[in-house]
């Protein structure tokens, strides 16, 4: 299953993603993080010192090797630069499966906390001015693309702030968002952006609400979010002796719990394959004709392979 946390900026969601990631972990459930934030913290936030360097390469900076692996020998794709991030697989195109044996996780992986964790990359300074920062999400978009994950596997990725998640197809790349909420209302506004946005594509988006101090804040929410709110966390403790580098005896039994809920609420959603693919197939016409076919001086419509069933069944047809 692939999970989104999304939010207002200072939200607390790479606190989540890394909590709920680690929980998932420790139980043994086959896990992959995914730092696709601007601001790329999600390494820290599991436990990497802020004097060390995650080794491991950026996937935006071999973007053009990974599209090279993840065509094959796609017909409809002729050369890495006819691929976009939009790029749907077909026959012919290498199909992953989470953690396995291919150059993009033994490129891209690197083990945070007990997590496997691959980042998107910060900007840097040849950035400044001339790129958007989802042209670094291409590689994480096209690597969910063609990854079939099993039941009891995860992907956690933490994602940009804001409604801007919306700036590109992946926000459909997930079998659920959660959208973390504070008490405020400026919080509660984004949260009404995300959720209406999601609404038009069949998007499922949960709320996890975050920062509560008592019943007012819950009372807040509710009567904000209504039944959307499957879990809340209080004040932690534990996450601010973490953020200052001090020890702690653990996570708080509530917040515990509330990881529990979410993995409940993940767990409770049906994999819909059908769905994934109609989705990726409409955002590429959509990129095609906006940009990509000028971009490219090809017809991307036509990399749209009709008989292509993506899933279980074109991952064992591919092996």
């Amino acid at each position: 299953m692939r999970v989104a946390f999304v939010g207002k900026g200072g939200s607390g969601k790479t606190t989540l993603s890394a909590l709920f990631s680690r929980h998932l972990a420790r139980s043994g459930a086959p896990v992959v993080a995914i730092d696709g934030d601007i601001n790329q913290h999600l390494a820290h936030a599991l436990g990497l010192d802020e004097d060390e360097i995650f080794a491991a390469p950026p996937l935006s900076a071999r973007t053009g090797e990974i599209k090279d692996h993840l065509r094959g020998t796609n017909p409809r794709i002729p050369s890495r630069d006819a691929m976009v991030k939009t790029t749907p697989p077909g026959r012919g195109s290498r199909l992953l499966r989470l953690l396995g044996d291919d150059e993009i996780h033994s490129h891209h992986v690197q083990r945070v906390g007990g997590v496997p964790l691959m980042v998107t990359g910060a900007f840097d300074e040849r950035d400044l001015g001339v790129a958007c920062y989802h042209s670094k999400l291409g590689a994480v978009e096209l690597y969910l693309n063609h990854l079939v994950d099993g039941p009891g596997e995860y992907v956690v990725v933490d994602m940009t702030a804001g409604a801007d998640a919306f700036a590109s197809g992946l926000f459909t790349r997930f079998d659920m968002t959660f959208l973390v909420v504070e008490p405020t209302r400026k919080s509660v506004s984004v949260y009404r952006q995300y959720r209406d946005h999601a609404a038009e594509f069949g998007i499922p988006v949960a709320v996890v609400g975050n920062k509560v101090t008592g019943e007012d804040d819950l009372d807040f929410l509710r009567s904000h979010v209504g039944d959307g709110l499957v879990a809340h966390c209080v004040q932690s403790g534990f996450v601010r002796a973490q953020e200052q580098g001090r020890g702690h005896d653990g996570l708080e039994p509530h917040n515990a719990r509330a990881l529990d809920l979410l993995r409940e609420a993940v767990d409770a959603r049906p994999k819909d394959w059908a769905a994934f693919q109609r989705h990726a197939v409409e955002f590429h016409l959509r990129n095609a004709a906006a940009w990509a076919n000028e971009a490219t001086g090809e017809d991307l419509a036509a990399q749209v392979d009709p008989d292509f069933r993506h899933g279980p069944a074109a991952l064992a047809a591919h092996a």
